[in-house]
């Protein structure tokens, strides 16, 4: 039987050199995250990057039914100590490595300290060897969601232009920076009606984060509201491979573009695991 992962075990193997982390996230539900980490993880494979998605929603997860992909092992049977994670990764399009989580599984909800250890040492080595890793996190504001936003080099928040959304969003805004965050923050407004709407939605955020928690919120862009989207999620399909001259699949490639442009540019190397370790066990 393996060992619960120690601290000093966590440090040793988080401090590796890999590649950069990008933590997609938000505080509300049903904004659309999933299929936006899925479709700018697969733009960015496309352009020869070394990339691993993983569904972080460990007791939820929906990133095999968005990209059709069969998994015969999810990351359940990582905690549970029947597999180790190189075992549990599917091959997904154009050489993106997907790791699938389990759906409904209540346990994984709130994993005990012996499990959670586990999965941290597994998961020390998953920046390795890659240049991105995309991790879609759960909506919310529970501990795992936290703390592997601290940890990642660059945090998209995912809104909408719904005043419910916006409200989460910023409240998941101020539970970061108030809890130190340092990586690079940026706010992604999906199902815009066009450029202009988006743009304002940011620039509310971005206000009202500047002005009560001293933050610098960037822009990353936004997605407009498209059918296509819809069609595609029916058909397991992600949508800039099922429909590429779609607007919103034109919008998805853009903003996988424009994040590996961001990776030429300098990120503070920190230990990826070291902190989540240090949030969750």
């Amino acid at each position: 039987m393996n060992n619960p992962a120690t601290a000093s075990q966590v440090t040793c193997i988080a401090d590796r050199p890999g590649g950069v982390v990008v933590a997609v996230t938000s505080g509300k539900g049903g904004v659309g995250k999933s299929n936006i980490a899925a479709n700018v993880a697969i733009g960015l494979a496309r352009s020869g990057r070394h990339v691993r998605l993983v569904d972080a929603d460990l007791s939820l997860g929906n990133l095999d039914i968005l990209m059709n992909v069969r998994s015969r092992h999810t990351l359940a049977d990582v905690v549970s100590g029947r597999k180790r994670l190189d075992e549990v990764i599917q091959e997904g399009p154009h050489g993106l490595e997907v790791l699938c989580a389990a759906s409904g599984c209540e346990r994984l909800a709130d994993l005990e300290d012996f499990h959670r250890a586990r999965l941290i040492r597994e998961l020390a080595a998953l920046r390795h060897d890659v240049d991105y890793l995309i991790l879609d996190t759960p909506a919310g504001l529970a501990k795992t969601v936290t703390g592997l936003c601290l940890a990642a080099d660059r945090v998209w928040v995912v809104t909408t232009p719904d005043g419910t959304a916006m409200a989460d969003a910023y409240g998941l805004i101020k539970v970061l920076v108030r809890n130190g965050l340092t990586g690079h923050l940026s706010l992604l407004v999906n199902l815009a009606d066009n450029p202009l709407q988006g743009k304002r939605v940011y620039q509310q955020v971005a206000k009202v984060a500047h002005r009560f928690l001293d933050a610098q919120v960037h822009y990353a862009g936004s997605l407009p509201r498209d059918e296509h989207l819809v069609t595609a999620v029916r058909t397991r399909t992600p949508v800039v491979m099922a429909y590429p001259r779609s607007p919103v699949a034109v919008s998805l490639d853009a903003l996988a573009a424009s994040l590996g442009d961001g990776a030429t540019l300098k990120v503070e190397s920190r230990p990826f695991l070291r902190k989540v370790a240090s949030w969750l066990c």
